[in-house]
C-alpha cells in the first residue's frame, strides 16, 4: 500500500469512528457510572412549547449549538470501550441472516405520477415528488467507509434518477451529509440545511443554499419546508468538537396541503405531542435504526416502541420507517427494524397505519 492510499484509509477510518459514535463527546464528557445508565434521555418540556424554546434561542450557545431537549450525554471513552469490546452483543447470532439487497428503481411511474409520492431509496435517503418538484432528503448514494458493509448497494444508473430541485439535509453526521453524493447534483442545485455547515458547502462550491433555524420556513411555490427541533446532535470533526452546526427534523407541506413529517435522527422526547397539535400530519417518516444497545444509543436514536409512542403523540395518519437495511451502525441486524415495528404496532392495534415499504419502492399519497 503506498503512502497516499494509507493516508486515505486512515482518514476514512477516522471519519468512520465519528459515524459509529466511537469518538463523540469523548473530549468533553466523563465516563458514566453504571447506576446512571437508565436515566431519562430527554429533558421534559414541563408545559413549555417547542416554539417557545426556539423563540428564546435556547439551542444557541457561544459558538456552539445546544440540545435543550436532551439530557447531558453520558458517553465517555470508557462507555465506548464497554460497548464495542466488553459488553455482550445479543444480536450477533442473527448477523448471518442479514440480506444484501441491491437497489433498483424504475423512475418512470414516479415521473408520470402527478400528485405526491415518496420513494425510499436506501438508508435515510428518500425522494419526495410533489407535482413537478423533487426533493431529496439526506442523500447517501455510495459506500460510507471500507470497513462498513453496504447491504443495499445501488444497482441502477444514478443518471436515471430525477434531478432534485431541492436537497434537504437534516444534520452533519457522515451517514446523512455525504459530500460525494451532494456533488452529484452540481453547484447550482438548491440545498436546504440547518444553520452552519459553511465549510462543507464551500468545499463543494455550492452557494445556492438556504439555512434554516428551528421553525424557519422555506417556500417554493405552494410547498413549505419547515425545520423543526429534535433530540439529537451532530459532529464532523472531533478536533473542533460537536454541535458546531445545527440539526433538526422537517415538516413538508405539499402543494395540496398535506403534511409529511421527516424525523431525521432523533432520540425520543416529549415534544411530539406539541408538533402533532400544530400540524395535521398525513405521513410521519421516522429514522429507525442504530438503536441498540439502549444504554448507549437511547440518547441519540429512537427505538421501535418509542417510535409507536411518538406516532400516537403526533397523531399521524401513516408511518414509514427509514434508516435501516443499509449500514449496521448499532448492534441490531439491518433487517430487524421492520420486523420490530410491525410487532410494536400490532401490540397497539395500529398496524393499519404502517406504510410497509422497502428500499427502491414508492408510496403514492
Amino acid at each position: 500500500m503506498n503512502r497516499r492510499k494509507f493516508l486515505g484509509k486512515l482518514v476514512g477510518l477516522f471519519k468512520g469512528l465519528i459515524l459509529l459514535r466511537f469518538l463523540p463527546l469523548v473530549f468533553i464528557t466523563k465516563p458514566a457510572e453504571a447506576s446512571k445508565e437508565n436515566m431519562k434521555h430527554f429533558k421534559p418540556l414541563n408545559g413549555v412549547s417547542l416554539r417557545e424554546i426556539a423563540l428564546k434561542k435556547e439551542h444557541h450557545g457561544d459558538g456552539i449549538y445546544l440540545n435543550p431537549l436532551g439530557m447531558p450525554h453520558q458517553r465517555g471513552f470508557s462507555r465506548l470501550l464497554r460497548w464495542k469490546w466488553f459488553s455482550k452483543n445479543h444480536f450477533k447470532k442473527y448477523y448471518s441472516d442479514e440480506p444484501v439487497n441491491p437497489i433498483t428503481i424504475d423512475w418512470k411511474p414516479v415521473r408520470k405520477h402527478h400528485g405526491v409520492s415518496v420513494t425510499y431509496i436506501r438508508h435515510a435517503s428518500i425522494m419526495v415528488k410533489d407535482s413537478d418538484q423533487y426533493l431529496i432528503i439526506d442523500p447517501v448514494l455510495f459506500d460510507l467507509f471500507w470497513f462498513i458493509d453496504d447491504y443495499s448497494p445501488i444497482s441502477f444508473d444514478l443518471k436515471e434518477m430525477p434531478h432534485p430541485d431541492h436537497v434537504l439535509v437534516t444534520h452533519g453526521h457522515y451517514d446523512h451529509l455525504d459530500t460525494k453524493s451532494l456533488a452529484l447534483f452540481g453547484q447550482e442545485t438548491h440545498m436546504i440545511t440547518p444553520l452552519g455547515y459553511h465549510k462543507v458547502f464551500k468545499e463543494l462550491g455550492n452557494k445556492n443554499r438556504t439555512q434554516l433555524d428551528w421553525y424557519d420556513t422555506y417556500r417554493a411555490g405552494k410547498i413549505e419546508i419547515t425545520l423543526l427541533p429534535c433530540n439529537h446532535w451532530t459532529m464532523r470533526n472531533p478536533v473542533t468538537g460537536p454541535n458546531r452546526s445545527l440539526w433538526g427534523s422537517y415538516m413538508i407541506k405539499t402543494s395540496d396541503g398535506r403534511h409529511i413529517y421527516v424525523s431525521g435522527d432523533t432520540a425520543y422526547f416529549d415534544g411530539f405531542q406539541d408538533i402533532g397539535k400544530e400540524y395535521d400530519i398525513d405521513l410521519a417518516i421516522f429514522n429507525l435504526g442504530a438503536y441498540e444497545p439502549r444504554w448507549f444509543m437511547a440518547q441519540s436514536h429512537i427505538n421501535p416502541a418509542e417510535t409507536v409512542k411518538a406516532l400516537k403523540e403526533l397523531n399521524a395518519k401513516k408511518l414509514m420507517i427509514v434508516h435501516w437495511g443499509t449500514f449496521r451502525l448499532g448492534d441490531e441486524p439491518v433487517h430487524f427494524p421492520p420486523m420490530e415495528i410491525n410487532r410494536e404496532l400490532k401490540k397497539e392495534g395500529l398496524l393499519d397505519r404502517l406504510v410497509d415499504i422497502k428500499h427502491g419502492e414508492t408510496y403514492y399519497l
